[in-house]
C-alpha cells in the first residue's frame, strides 16, 4: 500500500517464529504505533485542507486522511451551491474523536478563521465574491460571506428600488465589499456596484446623444406627490405633474403605475445633463386645438369645479380645457360674498360661455345666467304697494337692507320702522337673518335697489292721535325716560309725548320722577313731525287761574277804552270787509 511506504521495519523483529507461526513478540501498543504513523498527523484546534468523498441535502462528508472521515452539516456550505465530490474544502478540526469515536469537524469555523483576511483582500484588490443572502433586516439583508454575516443595504442591492426584499432571501449572488470597520467587525456589502460600472459607460452613451425634443422609452422608476422618476436606461429623468397631463393632476398614480414603460419627451436638462426634464403630455395636441370650432358665446356647457377659491372657481369642460366662473358671475345678488358659498371642488356644473379666446386659451364662464334676472321684470313681481317677506342682511345708522330674494335687495329707512317707536339704531328693532315685513315705497331700477317701508302695513296712529291729543286736553301717562333737557312720556292712549323740567314740576313743589303716572295737559300738538309738548304743572295751575277769570267783571270806563282800542286797531280793510259782511247779511235776510 501506497500509505506504507514510509514505515520502518522494526530493528529486533524475530521473522524465524513469525514464519513458523509461534507468538510474536510485538506489543499491541507497538502495532498501534505502527499504525498511526501510516495516517496524517491532526490536532484539534487546527484547520487543515480536506477533500469531500460524498454530498447530501443534509451533510457532506470529508476525508482529512484520518482514521475516520468527518461530517459537516450541508447547511455551512449554503454560500456554495455548486459544492461537488472532489472539491478541496478548509476545515477545522474540533475533536479528534468525541464519544461515538467519530470525528468532528467544521467548515464553518475555518472559513471564519481566515475569513477576515479574504474580506480585507476582497475589499483592496476590488474582487468579486458570492454570498448567501439569510433573511432580511431593518434596512436590507443580511449575506453569508466567507462564514461572516455582512450588510447588504437596500439601496445597494440593485440600480432600482427594491419593493420586495423576501424574494431575495435564499439566493447567492455576487457582491463586492465596499466597507469594513475593523474595531466592530462589520462588513458591508453591494451588490449594486457589480452592474454600475456597466451601466456608467451606457449612461455615458445615452446622455451624449439626449437633443431637446428626443423622444425615448423608459420605465417609471418612482412616483412622488411632485413628479415621476423614469429610468431611461441608466439615467433617470422627471416628468413634472404638471407635465403629466394637460388636465389638473392631484397625485400623478392617477397617470402613471410603478414599473410602467412610457414613452417620454426630453424638455431640457443642464450643462452636465445631470437633471433632465421629461414631458409625458407634449406627447398628445393640446385640448384647447381639438376644442369644438362651433363653440361660441352664449353656448351652455358643463364641467367639474376642479379649483376653488374667494374669487371664483375653475370648470373643466375637457380634459386641459377649463373656464373660470367669477364669483360676481354665480348670482345676481350685488353682496360681496366668496365662491365657496355657492360651489365645491368635484360639482359638476352647467354654465353659459360669456368669452372664449382661443388664442390665449381662455374662457370666462357664468352660471347665474341660467336664471332670469329678477329686475329684468321687477315691476311685475314686486309693484309699488305690495306686501311681502324679506330677510335682514345688515344694519346701517340709516336703516336696514334686506333681501327679498336672490339679487333683489332693499332699503328699511330707519324712519320707515315705526310709526311710533324713536329707532336710534335699527339693531334695537330686530337682529341679522330675521325675517321682516316689507311694502315696496319705491323702485330704483337703474341702480337695483327697492325702497320699503314696515311701519306702512299698520295705519297712521297719528291720524287718530290728532283727535285724541288736542291742544287744552288733559290725559294720563307715566314717565318711562328723564334727560336734562326734559321727560318722555308714555301716553295711556297711546304714543309718546315730551315735558320740559318746568312743566314737571308738582303741586307740592317737587320735581317729577321716573316712572311717576300724572295727568298731563296737552301744549301742542304737530301731525307732521310727531310732536306732542305736554305739561303736569299745568293741570293745576289753568285750574287756579280759571275761577278768576270768571268773578272779575271789567268796569264800563274800562269797556269803553277796549272798543277805542278795537277801533284804533282796525285798517281800513278790516272796514271793507266788515261793510261787506254786513251787505251779505242784509241781502240775506231779505
Amino acid at each position: 500500500m501506497s500509505d506504507l511506504k514510509n514505515v520502518q521495519p522494526l530493528a529486533d523483529f524475530n521473522w524465524d517464529e513469525f514464519e513458523n507461526g509461534s507468538s510474536v513478540n510485538v506489543s499491541k501498543e507497538d502495532l498501534e504505533k505502527a499504525y498511526d504513523e501510516t495516517l496524517n498527523k491532526v490536532s484539534e484546534h487546527q484547520v487543515v485542507d480536506g477533500t469531500v468523498i460524498s454530498v447530501d441535502k443534509k451533510e457532506v462528508v470529508v476525508n482529512i486522511g484520518y482514521k475516520s472521515d468527518g461530517i459537516i452539516p450541508a447547511s455551512e456550505f449554503r454560500y456554495n451551491p455548486d459544492l461537488k465530490v472532489g472539491d478541496t474544502v478548509e476545515v477545522y478540526v474540533e475533536n479528534q474523536e468525541d464519544k461515538k469515536g467519530q470525528l468532528l469537524l467544521s467548515h464553518k469555523k475555518a472559513r471564519l478563521s481566515k475569513s477576515w483576511e479574504r474580506v480585507n483582500a476582497a475589499l483592496e484588490n476590488e474582487e468579486v465574491i458570492q454570498g448567501y443572502i439569510k433573511c432580511r433586516t431593518k434596512g436590507g439583508m443580511i449575506v453569508d460571506v466567507f462564514g461572516i454575516e455582512a450588510f447588504l443595504p437596500g439601496s445597494q442591492i440593485d440600480v432600482h428600488p427594491i419593493r420586495d426584499y423576501d424574494v431575495f432571501v435564499g439566493k447567492t449572488m455576487e457582491f463586492k465589499v465596499v466597507k469594513i470597520n475593523q474595531e466592530f467587525r462589520n462588513v458591508v456589502v453591494s451588490h449594486k456596484a457589480l452592474i454600475e460600472a456597466e451601466l456608467e459607460a451606457q449612461k455615458k452613451e445615452i446622455i451624449s446623444k439626449l437633443e431637446k425634443g428626443q423622444i425615448l422609452e423608459g420605465t417609471v422608476k418612482n412616483i412622488t406627490s411632485y413628479g415621476v422618476f423614469v429610468d431611461l436606461g441608466g439615467v433617470d429623468g422627471l416628468i413634472h405633474i404638471t407635465d403629466l397631463s394637460w388636465g389638473r393632476v392631484s397625485d400623478p398614480h392617477e397617470v402613471v403605475s410603478l414599473d410602467q414603460k412610457i414613452n417620454v419627451v426630453i424638455l431640457d436638462f443642464d450643462d452636465d445633463k445631470k437633471r433632465i426634464a421629461l414631458g409625458l403630455k407634449q406627447l398628445t395636441p393640446h385640448p384647447w386645438d381639438a376644442l369644438d370650432p362651433d363653440l361660441k358665446v352664449g353656448d351652455h356647457v358643463k364641467g367639474k369645479v376642479v379649483v376653488i377659491a374667494d374669487y371664483g372657481a375653475f370648470v373643466e369642460i375637457a380634459p386641459g380645457v377649463e373656464g373660470l366662473i367669477h364669483v360676481s358671475e354665480m348670482s345676481w345678488s350685488q353682496h360681496l360674498r366668496s365662491a365657496q358659498e355657492f360651489l365645491h371642488v368635484g360639482d359638476e356644473v352647467e354654465a353659459v360661455i360669456l368669452t372664449l379666446d382661443r388664442e390665449e386659451r381662455k374662457m370666462s364662464l357664468g352660471i347665474k345666467q341660467l336664471k332670469e334676472d329678477p329686475w329684468e321684470t321687477i315691476e311685475v313681481k314686486y309693484p309699488i304697494g305690495s306686501k311681502h317677506t324679506a330677510k335682514v342682511r345688515n344694519f346701517t345708522n340709516f336703516g336696514i337692507f334686506v333681501e327679498l330674494e336672490e339679487g333683489v335687495d332693499g332699503l328699511i329707512h330707519i324712519s320707515d320702522l315705526s310709526w311710533t317707536k324713536k329707532v336710534k339704531h335699527p339693531s334695537e328693532f330686530t337682529q341679522v337673518g330675521a325675517d321682516i315685513d316689507v311694502v315696496v315705497l319705491e323702485i330704483d331700477k337703474e341702480n337695483r335697489r327697492l325702497s320699503l317701508g314696515h311701519k306702512q302695513l299698520e295705519d297712521n296712529p297719528w291720524d287718530t292721535y290728532e283727535t285724541i291729543y288736542t291742544p287744552g286736553s288733559i290725559h294720563a301717562g307715566k314717565i318711562t325716560e328723564i334727560m336734562d333737557k326734559g321727560a318722555v312720556i308714555a301716553l295711556n292712549e297711546g304714543g309718546e309725548g315730551f315735558a320740559t323740567p318746568k312743566h314737571l314740576v308738582k303741586e307740592d313743589g317737587s320735581q317729577a320722577q321716573l316712572g311717576e303716572e300724572l295727568q298731563f295737559k296737552v301744549i301742542e300738538f304737530v301731525k307732521e313731525t310727531k310732536r306732542i309738548i305736554l305739561s303736569h304743572s299745568r293741570t293745576f295751575e289753568d285750574v287756579k287761574d280759571e275761577p278768576k277769570k270768571v268773578v272779575r267783571k271789567k268796569s264800563k270806563k274800562e269797556e269803553t277804552p277796549a272798543i277805542n282800542n278795537v277801533a284804533a286797531g282796525t285798517t281800513l280793510g278790516d272796514i271793507d270787509a266788515l261793510a261787506e259782511l254786513k251787505a251779505k247779511m242784509e241781502k240775506g235776510e231779505k
